[in-house]
């Protein structure tokens, strides 16, 4: 019987292959979640470099919620990475959500980085 984590690197490998297939040059946007923050970055697997990234647990995110975990966090990150994102000149970019479900916080961060300007 498969543990746990296995399953999880399974699902998040399954999910990175079909983003290799489908993103035609693009950077993806990979998400990591974790009990107490959300991390986003924008990465070019050409070169193997991160283009941006933002996260909950930058002072000036900080300040401004009381939780890194919620909805709330996530959208602000969203947003965040959205605006870096735009002014390193990258407009449209592949959503990696990795291994977890398009729901709650992941589906918050997609919405807010969309509803900033980035394109996915």
């Amino acid at each position: 019987m498969l543990r746990k984590q296995e399953l999880f690197q399974r699902r998040r490998k399954r999910t990175r292959a079909r983003l290799h297939k489908l993103s035609s040059g693009r950077p993806r946007l990979s998400v990591f979640r974790s009990g107490k923050h959300i991390y986003a970055q924008v990465i070019d697997d050409k070169h193997g470099a991160v283009i941006t990234a933002a996260s909950s647990l930058e002072k000036e995110a900080r300040s401004e919620m009381k939780n890194g975990a919620n909805k709330q966090a996530a959208g602000r990150v969203g947003k965040t990475i959205a605006e870096r994102t735009l002014a390193a000149g990258v407009k449209e970019v592949v959503f990696d959500r990795g291994a977890y479900k398009y729901h709650g916080r992941v589906k918050a961060l997609a919405e807010a980085a969309r509803e900033s300007g980035l394109n996915f």
